[in-house]
């Protein structure tokens, strides 16, 4: 039913798709590879939306020199001199590559323009160049993927909740991120500016509902690959060799090498 919340996907449900679209991400990346095809997808959103999740999700399989992730920190004092899209073309792929952004150039257009980290001019003159960036990125053959994470205000707030108690993702949480509760309405209007100005159709915005991550991941994995025009890959045939005859080596004696100590043996 149209506007009814979806339940939460089960897990078993969830981890045998998850690794059904995974077994296809690794056949799409044979593809990119064999073609010398060039992949960005883009993943933009609000704080604890679940991007990262699904970053971690899309590449657990993938080979790191094939596919690598892109999370730029804040910019040196010299590239704040760069124009401003200078310090991500260095980041694009060559053949064979995809490359996932964890945020994007679209910085300018949410965090930097809502916390003022940039001037009006700077703002409307990214909103300006911005189609016309990826229009030259898509005509020199780049397969580009934009996808918009949204989370309610709620869920927004409870992940937050959630990462301050937990010691091992309270490394998620900033100042920064606790403040965008209090700015709620400005991203809400930031986004929606964005989307008027680069929801082009040669660059087109997919937006994710990540209340349920696990729908999220799925939903987002099956888009991309239904997305992109890859087709089955036959890797090359590789026979196992048999092991050679031995030539007389001896193991050096453990008592002439430190070793970790067997932690294990104490659980």
């Amino acid at each position: 039913m149209a506007g009814k919340k979806a339940a939460k996907l089960p897990r078993k449900v969830y981890e045998k798709e998850l690794l059904r679209l995974q077994t296809e991400l690794a056949r799409m990346q044979e593809w990119v590879r064999a073609e010398d095809a060039r992949l960005v997808v883009v993943f933009e959103g609000r704080d604890a939306a679940g991007k990262g999740g699904t970053i971690k999700r899309v590449t657990e399989h993938l080979n790191p020199r094939v596919a690598r992730i892109a999370a730029l920190p804040k910019p040196t004092e010299r590239e704040r001199t760069q124009w401003y899209f200078q310090r991500y073309v260095q980041y694009l792929p060559a053949a064979g590559e995809i490359v996932l952004f964890d945020r994007s150039w679209y910085n300018r257009a949410g965090v930097e323009h809502v916390m003022g980290f940039c001037t009006k001019e700077e703002h409307q003159r990214f909103l300006h160049q911005c189609p016309i960036f990826e229009r030259m990125l898509v005509e020199e053959g780049i397969l580009l993927r934009k996808y918009w994470f949204s989370v309610s205000d709620t869920e927004q707030q409870e992940r937050f909740r959630r990462r301050l108690e937990d010691p091992l993702r309270r490394w998620k949480l900033s100042p920064m991120d606790l403040e965008s509760i209090t700015r709620w309405e400005a991203y809400s209007r930031a986004k929606d500016e964005m989307m008027v100005h680069t929801d082009i159709p040669e660059a087109p915005w997919y937006v994710v509902e990540s209340d349920d991550k696990r729908r999220a991941r799925l939903n987002m994995i099956a888009h991309l690959l239904d997305s992109v025009p890859y087709h089955h890959v036959s890797p090359p045939v590789l026979d196992l060799p048999q092991r050679p005859a031995s030539t007389g080596y001896r193991r050096t004696p453990r008592e002439l090498q430190t070793y970790v100590p067997d932690h294990a043996a104490d659980l």
